[in-house]
């Protein structure tokens, strides 16, 4: 990779993350962004290495991307699993290696802190990332799928 960067991003970040948070919840139609709150959130998962760990990626000194990922213990899995919550390029910075260079700093972090498997959710029409993902192994969960419900927000905006 020529002229990039990738390390593990920090509370310090939170203002080059934001932009492309945002982008990738455009580009995913996820509704809610509030520039504040994700800022937050992402001050929060950064703090605690129990709860997350994140990556920021630099195509030519500018962010062009990032992979945060949380932890939960599974029985069913046997220990500590981790979950890819979000990853995103810039469109300008794919395939020159970037996404491919930030998955493996990150499974290189899941396997240093023993976990015993990686999930990742895939929007059903990401047909790129869908390729891009099982060229790195991933693949469906046979007999399973996603479901979720949003539970009541307590928290003070």
């Amino acid at each position: 990779m020529n002229a990039e960067v990738l390390r593990p991003a920090t509370a310090h970040d939170i203002p080059a993350l934001l932009p492309l948070v945002e982008e990738y919840w455009r580009f995913e139609e996820i509704a809610g962004f509030d520039p504040a709150r994700v800022g937050r959130e992402l001050g929060h998962a950064c703090a605690d290495p129990r709860l997350a760990s994140a990556w920021i990626a630099f195509a030519r000194g500018a962010p062009a991307g990032y992979l945060l990922a949380v932890y939960v213990f599974s029985l069913e899995h046997l220990g500590l699993t981790a979950e890819i919550d979000e990853f995103f390029v810039l469109p300008s910075a794919r395939s020159r290696g970037l996404g491919d260079a930030l998955l493996t700093l990150a499974e290189a972090e899941f396997a240093r802190r023993g976990c015993t498997n990686v999930a990742l959710q895939l929007g059903a029409g990401n047909d790129r990332a869908r390729v891009f993902y099982r060229a790195h192994g991933y693949r469906e969960r046979a007999g399973f799928e996603l479901l979720d419900k949003m539970l009541p927000d307590r928290r003070e905006s």
